[in-house]
């Protein structure tokens, strides 16, 4: 990766980390900015940096926009985008031969991803986004594979925490 990629993966990974639920529509840009990241070398064999950064924000205005004026095809697609991406990360990290599955993998995981967001909306986007604003800050910066896992893990944690905290206070102002 060229270094804008990381800096902005960062940037708008620390954003979503904490605010994805009340920035509904960038945790769905960011989600489709993260997909675009990951997909573009599977669509398009060694890009350039700069069309793999074109692609990827392409992805996350798509997403964007559909957050804004689709609101439930764009819970739905945020799920199965997140939920295939995971489903990726965990699959990568437990078994090695991850490319004779990976478009399996992505659609099982974007399907159960889907189901969660549209069901749980609010805790599975509290979940997701802090998953994608961790898996974002965590690609961005270089660490042995322990030190990356706990990076990830304390991230997500934290995002959960504070994402849940403040769910909790705006239900609690409301009731």
């Amino acid at each position: 990766m060229s270094l804008p990629i990381p800096i902005l993966s960062a940037l708008i990974g620390a954003i979503i980390l904490l605010f994805g639920r009340n920035l509904f529509w960038l945790c769905v840009a960011a989600i489709g900015f993260a997909a675009g990241i990951e997909l573009g070398p599977h669509l398009i064999h060694q890009p350039t940096p700069l069309l793999a950064l074109t692609f990827a924000l392409v992805l996350g205005f798509i997403g964007a926009l559909l957050a804004l004026f689709l609101q439930k095809i764009a819970i739905a697609i945020a799920g199965f985008l997140a939920g295939g991406k995971l489903a990726l990360a965990l699959v990568a990290a437990f078994f090695v031969q991850l490319s004779n599955y990976s478009l399996i993998t992505f659609i099982v995981g974007g399907i159960i991803g889907a189901i969660l967001f549209l069901t749980l909306f609010d805790w599975a986007l509290i979940f997701l986004s802090s998953i994608v604003g961790a898996y974002l800050i965590q690609g961005a910066v270089t660490l042995p594979p322990v030190g990356s896992a706990v990076l990830f893990v304390g991230l997500a944690a934290i995002g959960i925490f504070l994402q849940a905290t403040g769910l909790r206070k705006s239900r609690g102002a409301v009731a």
